[in-house]
């Protein structure tokens, strides 16, 4: 089908749009940005866009998705520290672990719809929390630790933030460029369509039990090559990856970027996790200039914080950061010129 001239120009400006901010995280490093803190964003950012798949494109909202994120984490490690496998296929292996367990847990999940889905996303994820906890090879609370950056592709030595940051970045766009190709497919239609109208979607046709299951396994894996990231990148998986915690924290971040955008998910990993990694330099700074103690301590209440952006997203901008952009300039575009 051939491309309108107004579909010709969205396409055209959004490519032009995400190449301006490639070309900007390319050169954040040498603008004084911690590479460390960049991955940590692009990594949850990644995770964030994956879920957003399964909330903002197919309407299904999991409680469970940490369970991909934290296996992924350890399956990843486990294969370069005991296994001395490659880097690259250490995060493929973890991916393929989420993939599986996508598939095991969508299976099951999809039967149910609304909130019975959700729980049941919980619970088996909460049931794979306690199996980590218990499992020789995770270390229980102590985390699996040591894990090696290692080689990629043989010859990269992956010991350099800055070069590990230039690999992170290209797997994020890679990832980021998939998820927005099944989008804009016919595929990406048909998760619109029951999202918005399932009966609908099913009178036309459609297997919709087939399609969320797709859309959930999909999500699984990019959430896992994400936890596979995270894993390379701090050098350790913690329980943490795998706990419902986790899965309210990416949640938070699409509802905060705002769901059902491509930028949103990568807006609210910015927002979230900078205020996690900088919320106590800001406290101790707002204490110097107002003279208030109470200040700096602001470190001490991260989840206080971000509980009360959330509320205040809730109240005030219901579609997120970027949604509320995209309907201001919508409604800009579409008043009357005097």
């Amino acid at each position: 089908m051939a491309l309108t001239q107004g579909t010709w120009e969205s396409v055209s400006g959004r490519t032009i749009a995400y190449g301006l901010l490639v070309g900007v995280a390319a050169l954040l490093p040498f603008a004084g940005a911690y590479p460390v803190f960049l991955m940590d964003v692009l990594c949850f950012a990644l995770f964030a866009a994956a879920f957003n798949l399964l909330l903002g494109y197919t309407g299904l909202l999991s409680f469970g998705h940490a369970a991909f994120f934290g296996a992924a984490a350890y399956a990843c490690g486990y294969a370069l520290e005991a296994w001395s496998w490659p880097t690259e296929l250490g995060l493929l292996f973890g991916m393929l672990v989420a993939t599986l367990l996508g598939l095991v847990i969508g299976g099951l999940a999809i039967r149910r719809s609304g909130i019975y889905f959700s729980m049941i996303t919980l619970a088996l994820a909460q049931m794979l929390f306690f199996v980590f906890l218990q499992a020789p090879f995770t270390h229980g609370e102590d985390g699996m630790q040591g894990i090696p950056r290692g080689h990629l592709l043989g010859f990269l030595a992956l010991d350099n933030d800055l070069v590990l940051y230039y690999v992170v970045l290209a797997i994020f766009v890679a990832g980021f460029a998939f998820l927005q190709r099944v989008v804009d497919s016919p595929f990406g239609q048909v998760m619109s369509a029951v999202r918005d109208n399932e009966a609908r979607a099913t009178s036309l046709g459609y297997s919709t039990r087939r399609i969320k299951l797709l859309a959930f396994v999909l999500s699984a894996a990019l959430a896992g090559l994400a936890g596979a990231l995270k894993a390379v990148l701090l050098g350790f998986a913690a329980l943490t990856d795998a706990h419902w915690t986790m899965s309210g924290l990416v949640i938070l971040m699409v509802l905060v970027g705002g769901v059902g955008t491509s930028f949103g998910p990568l807006v609210g990993a910015f927002i979230i996790i900078g205020l996690e990694n900088k919320i106590g330099d800001i406290g101790s700074a707002l204490a110097q200039l107002s003279g208030i103690s109470w200040f700096s301590r602001l470190g001490e209440a991260v989840t206080i914080v971000t509980g009360l952006i959330f509320l205040i997203c809730v109240l005030a901008f219901r579609r997120g950061v970027i949604g509320e952009c995209m309907d201001w300039w919508r409604r800009r575009r579409s008043r009357p010129i005097a």
